[in-house]
């Protein structure tokens, strides 16, 4: 079979296993007070680590690539509450479960939306109260995803003083066409100012997100995003497929289906880019993410230390993450927890004195074990299999044995190099919810 082939075959809505069950499969929430609990457990042992998201959802425009929960605005006069009201979310944290004082913060992440809508001073006001409480761990890492355009020195200079040390950049792709068709003009040098900013002040790793299969991307204009890239030389890249979603976001459907490459013309372009990565000196680390030999994530991948939640893959593990701002998922060994996605909603919740949840999952035994497994294909590109599954594996994968995307050794499954493409519906083998209850409407994008 050839590759035209092999990609039409394997290329189905499939999720993209940020955590285990996926959120379209959640079921029980735990109650506040199960919720609270499952925090205090997974914070009560001696050495106990854990890390923060912190979502702000505004952007001054909206990209129409992007998928996620955000606010188009232009009004900073917003800033300010919003901090208030995260401060706030955390303060009854901070009541309800005292040992957050306790355990080694092992990270904070801000997320958007564009984190950097907030001044200096607001990242200050939202981060100073946060840090001043809690116990960094040895190997303490402050990160924060920016974007180009509306970020500035100061921003960075403020955050590198709280301890911040690295940085992701929203890039997409460098070709003014596709910027303009994606409503995301952004100029090489916007990206390269903010990059020799952030080494200047003392980041220590600034990463890119490019993706692949945006409309009118072709093999030139990838090869040319490439190019760029390499000239900038970031430390971490993560290299996303599109992810055509416009059931969640309306908005995608300002693109012409033709205009956007499909199977074979898709896939081309992240091999392509992935085969220059490599090249160029790049770690290939858990799916679509190259590191530079030095960097933290490609020394994890060597070490079999590598962690993947839901802010994607990171060299440290830890046993909670607490999400704050609205629609933040926060997790620990137990269950899933997530806050409220409407603003006003949430702000009702945090001004009543309770915790903001919108949904949850209360983690059965076997999800124990299957969220285990599915964590280390992700991350080790192998997986040790039960007596039931080792039965059932060589009729459930046969196809992709076959076609050498995996093999079967004792008691394990191992991705093969032409497999690591096909990570995600290798997945499918040990995700029961799917297999169980298969969706009757589209939920999931493509798996390439």
């Amino acid at each position: 079979m050839n590759d035209s082939q092999l990609f039409a075959k394997y290329d189905i809505p499939v999720p993209r296993y940020t955590s285990y069950p996926t959120v379209p499969y959640w079921g029980v929430a735990p109650t506040t007070e199960q919720w609270l609990s499952h925090l205090r457990q997974g914070l009560a042992g001696e050495n106990s680590q854990w890390s923060m998201y912190i979502h702000v959802p505004y952007c001054e425009s909206l990209c129409t690539f992007c998928g996620c929960n955000n606010i188009i605005t232009k009004d900073h006069k917003k800033e300010d509450p919003y901090v208030k009201m995260v401060l706030k979310e955390w303060e009854l944290y901070r009541n309800l479960v005292p040992e957050f004082a306790k355990a080694q913060l092992q990270g904070i992440h801000l997320g958007g939306g564009t984190p950097t809508f907030l001044s200096a001073q607001h990242l200050k006001d939202l981060l100073t109260p946060i840090l001043e409480y809690t116990k960094r761990g040895e190997h303490f890492e402050g990160s924060i995803e920016v974007d180009p355009r509306r970020t500035n020195r100061e921003q960075l200079e403020t955050l590198y003083s709280l301890g911040f040390r690295r940085i992701s950049l929203g890039v997409q792709d460098f070709n003014p066409e596709i910027q303009r068709l994606v409503n995301r003009s952004q100029s090489f040098e916007q990206t390269e100012s903010i990059t020799r900013f952030a080494r200047e002040i003392g980041f220590t790793s600034v990463n890119y997100d490019l993706i692949y299969g945006l409309a009118k991307q072709t093999l030139d204009t990838m090869k040319y995003t490439i190019e760029q890239t390499k000239k900038l030389r970031p430390d971490r890249i993560a290299l996303y497929s599109f992810a055509l979603v416009p059931w969640i976001k309306p908005a995608q459907r300002l693109f012409k289906d033709e205009d956007l490459p499909v199977g074979k013309d898709k896939r081309d372009l992240y091999e392509y880019a992935r085969t220059e990565l490599l090249n160029f000196g790049y770690i290939e680390v858990g799916m679509d993410h190259f590191a530079l030999p030095d960097d933290a994530l490609a020394t994890a991948m060597k070490n079999g230390e590598l962690h993947r939640n839901f802010m994607g893959y990171t060299d440290q593990k830890s046993q909670v993450m607490l999400g704050l701002g609205v629609s933040s998922i926060s997790e620990t060994p137990q269950s899933f927890h997530q806050n409220e996605k409407i603003l006003p909603k949430y702000e009702e919740l945090l001004n009543a004195g309770q915790i903001p949840t919108s949904r949850g999952h209360i983690l059965t035994d076997e999800d124990v074990v299957r969220r285990q497994q599915i964590l280390s294909l992700m991350t080790t590109y192998e997986v040790q299999m039960t007596p039931e599954q080792k039965q059932l594996a060589p009729e459930f994968l046969k196809e992709m044995i076959s076609d050498n995307l995996v093999v079967i050794e004792g008691d394990k499954v191992k991705v093969t190099d032409n497999g690591k493409p096909f990570l995600r519906n290798i997945c499918i083998f040990f995700d029961e919810h799917l297999k169980r209850n298969k969706p009757q409407t589209r939920i999931f994008s493509q798996s390439l």
